[in-house]
């Protein structure tokens, strides 16, 4: 088969040499430094984002017809489902949403239409391209920032005759001057001296009247007609040198980037890499059984399926083809089950994963060992005021087993729970720091005991507190 090497699209990973950037095993090995368990899914995912890395390299011709495998994931909340999806999004650097299948509606209905998701990817990676471009021009704004704050704050006289005669003379009073100022600058001197500087006065917001019923679209294109129609008024406004050389700033990005570049490259990066994860999936699974309030589940799956088997949606940016777009569902299916959705939606998530309900061992392990574990958060944040955590394997070991119990007691909306114990056992250190607190804390198992043994051994209690 040829392989074109110069379409091939490069995903990074920091630190990682282009040769073994992104296996799946090293896909899974990053996704385990935040995300503990769940390995099966990992490996789906991981799969599933390789496949891209090897399709990009493939020839136009084959590239085509060569679609994503969607992905189902089956489990409860708390267990990593969105995470995973998240993370798998930010290590690509690829456009991603997460939506909610309940808050659409079938067409004809008030609501959210599902194509609405599609223009949520498209400004999500209008947004990611604008932050490149930025960072590509941001220098050179800033300097001409500066010069138009020398500009207001001491101004060059003109100058007569030839100008490049004069290229290699000694600077003038005037320019040495305008050097001290902006050495001053530089140095942050000048940061709360007071500058009138002119602004741009920002469009109509016409969005806000048209976002109530699933028109959202309209709004904008409205605004940007508008904007067209009235162009945007200067006015004067004091502000610090500081603020001032942000506005300014701002104002010469705008400039520097072109905007039409950059939707065409974000059309590319939503339509060959982007991600939409449709939570709540469950929910809109299920036949028709009469009239009321779910009467439209079935259609709003009709609805979506277009979009999953790719069709053209038209945004604001212009038409976004959905072919080659990954979506990630996820459901908890306690009621329902997968086949309850309609065939042809089944079709469309033809990988299907289960997560696995979290353990007391997986609790230990989410507690301490990824790279944003609570007890890590914990200890940073009460270390901002002075106090020192100290969490003992048994003060661990016996907030992993509150969680797993009152999880088992009332409803398990796995890790989530963890949140919950942690801000009721720090809750006292929380309030008195730094005013009134020790400033070394042991939190071991007859600390945490102190504080949930009651409220656990109460379920009624427990129901409403943790």
């Amino acid at each position: 088969m040829h392989v074109r090497k110069d379409e091939a699209k490069v995903f990074t990973i920091p630190g990682v040499t282009p040769e073994a950037e992104l296996t799946p095993r090293r896909i899974v090995e990053e996704l385990d430094r935040y995300i503990v368990g769940q390995n099966q899914a990992k490996r789906v995912v991981a799969i599933a984002l390789r496949n891209r890395h090897r399709r990009a390299k493939l020839t136009d011709e084959l590239k085509e017809e060569i679609i994503p495998k969607n992905i189902l994931m089956i489990g409860p909340t708390g267990v990593g489902k969105t995470e995973i999806a998240r993370r798998l999004a930010n290590l690509v650097n690829a456009p991603f949403i997460k939506v909610e299948a309940t808050k659409y509606t079938e067409v004809g209905y008030v609501g959210r239409d599902v194509e609405s998701m599609i223009r949520d990817l498209m400004e999500s990676g209008v947004r990611m391209v604008q932050r490149k471009r930025r960072n590509e021009v941001e220098r050179k704004a800033e300097a001409l920032a500066v010069e138009t704050l020398l500009d207001i704050l001491h101004p060059l006289p003109a100058r007569r005759g030839d100008a490049g005669a004069d290229e290699d003379a000694a600077p003038t009073q005037p320019e040495r001057v305008r050097e001290r100022i902006r050495r001053k600058m530089e140095s942050g001197d000048m940061d709360q001296f007071m500058v009138e500087i002119e602004i741009q006065d920002t469009a109509p917001k016409m969005v806000e009247i048209f976002t109530s019923s699933g028109i959202e679209e309209m709004g904008l294109n409205i605004q940007d007609m508008l904007g067209h129609m009235f162009p945007r008024k200067k006015r004067k406004k004091k502000v610090t040198v500081a603020e001032a050389k942000k506005i300014l700033t701002n104002q010469e990005v705008e400039k520097l980037i072109d905007m039409e570049s950059v939707v065409a490259e974000a059309v590319e990066l939503v339509e060959q890499s982007g991600i939409v994860f449709i939570d709540e999936i469950d929910k809109i699974a299920g036949r028709e059984r009469g009239a009321g309030p779910d009467v439209s589940r079935e259609g709003v799956q009709r609805d979506i399926l277009p979009i999953v088997e790719g069709s053209t949606v038209v945004t604001k940016y212009g038409p976004v083809k959905t072919n080659h777009v990954l979506f990630i569902a996820a459901g908890a299916f306690h009621t329902t089950k997968p086949s309850d959705l309609v065939p042809e939606l089944q079709g469309r998530f033809p990988l299907r994963v289960e997560l696995e309900s979290l353990s007391k061992e997986d609790f230990k392990r989410i507690l301490t060992e990824p790279e944003n574990a609570l007890v890590k958060q914990y200890t940073a944040l009460m270390a901002a005021d002075g106090v020192e955590l100290v969490f003992t394997p048994d003060g661990v070991d016996e907030i992993a087993e509150s969680g797993c119990l009152v999880n088992e007691r009332t409803e398990n909306i796995g890790a989530r729970r963890l949140h919950t114990i942690m801000e009721k056992i720090l809750e006292d250190i929380s309030f008195a720091a730094p005013d009134d607190c020790e400033k070394r804390v042991v939190i071991d198992n007859a600390y945490v005991n102190a504080r949930l043994k009651d409220i656990i051994r109460d379920v009624d209690l427990s129901r409403y507190i943790l």
